[in-house]
């Protein structure tokens, strides 16, 4: 006769949560929110949830992207300039003529075309997505500088006439959610459902942790690789769709540092740089860590450079705890 195993305790429960990495970065969130909203009356006000809800939504966007390609072993540095190159080409049809919603297609379009050509150029050529997304980072901003001759396209005039589009990037959802935040939450909840259920989704997995026995397992990694890519960049451009609504134009500068802000998100929120480890929530999670840190020093009015010093450090201390883990983990599995 088989005995029925004991059901977990309440302290069983604690411990296997505290072992997730989301729950711990969960938990540290919410001290941190708790913690501005008595030390700082302006934290906990409509405005700046809005702000915060706006910040997170095409950072979000991009940051998913990001931790598909990281799944398979790689990075992508261009996600920025991919950004910026779909609003470019989105509103210089537009201003041709083309229908809004065929002109958003175009944009998106361009960008999984170049997503196709980053993946490529990695797996055909075996090159490093290091030292390929860095080249194509100034590549795909070049293209920008000569659409635009290197100077900003004004959409203010033109979306007045087109209001679906201009709701696209400033609508609010009752008054108070920013449209933006909701198609955001939209994709963060199909990714993650997609990444924690899908058999494609394991691949990636697979392909990340150990390519060669992959392969060996009838897997092929360079379409799983290009695949990716292409995820990562159609994402980018959907971005950039949104952040040309939201703004009503194309600056040339839009997306530069975006590809940090995702890769920091990610690696905060447990996405291993070496691949096969981390999930959708967990970066995302990262990603409003990230915000929130942001918008801590915003409203306490932290220097500029101050800034940018405290949220890298940040990053390199995540860095450090993902080895240390990991490094904790091998010798416990050995």
């Amino acid at each position: 006769m088989n005995e029925i195993a004991p059901k977990p305790g309440i302290k069983g429960i604690v411990k296997k949560l505290s072992d997730v990495r989301e729950t711990s970065l969960l938990m540290i969130i919410i001290l941190c929110a708790v913690i501005l909203t008595f030390t700082n009356e302006f934290f906990f006000t409509t405005a700046n949830l809005q702000t915060v809800l706006g910040s997170i939504s095409i950072n979000g966007i991009l940051t998913i992207g990001m931790i598909v390609v990281m799944i398979t072993g790689g990075l992508d540095l261009s996600v920025g300039s991919v950004m910026c190159m779909s609003m470019a080409f989105a509103a210089q049809a537009i201003l041709s003529g083309v229908p809004p919603l065929l002109a958003c297609l175009i944009g998106i379009a361009a960008s999984a075309l170049s997503g196709l050509l980053i993946g490529l150029v990695v797996t055909k050529l075996k090159l490093s997505h290091f030292i390929v997304t860095l080249c194509f980072m100034g590549i795909y901003r070049g293209v920008v500088y000569v659409m635009t001759a290197g100077k900003s396209i004004s959409l203010v005039s033109t979306l007045k006439d087109m209001p679906k589009l201009a709701f696209l990037g400033s609508g609010y959802i009752g008054s108070y959610i920013p449209f933006t935040f909701v198609i955001f939450a939209l994709l963060a909840v199909a990714a993650d459902l997609y990444a924690r259920r899908s058999t494609r989704m394991r691949k990636l997995y697979y392909t990340g942790s150990n390519e060669l026995a992959a392969g060996h397992s009838g897997i092929n990694t360079d379409r799983v690789k290009i695949g990716a890519c292409v995820a990562c960049s159609t994402l980018a451009g959907v971005a950039g769709i949104i952040y040309m609504s939201k703004y009503s134009g194309v600056s040339t500068s839009a997306g530069t540092g975006l590809e940090m802000t995702a890769l920091s998100a990610a690696v905060i929120g447990g996405v291993s740089m070496n691949g096969g480890k981390g999930t959708v929530a967990g970066g995302l999670l990262g990603l409003l860590f990230i915000v929130l840190i942001q918008d801590a020093m915003n409203l306490f009015s932290v220097q500029a450079f101050w800034q940018d010093l405290i949220r890298y450090v940040i990053v390199l201390l995540a860095v450090i705890l993902d080895v240390v883990q990991e490094t904790a983990r091998k010798k416990k599995n050995s």
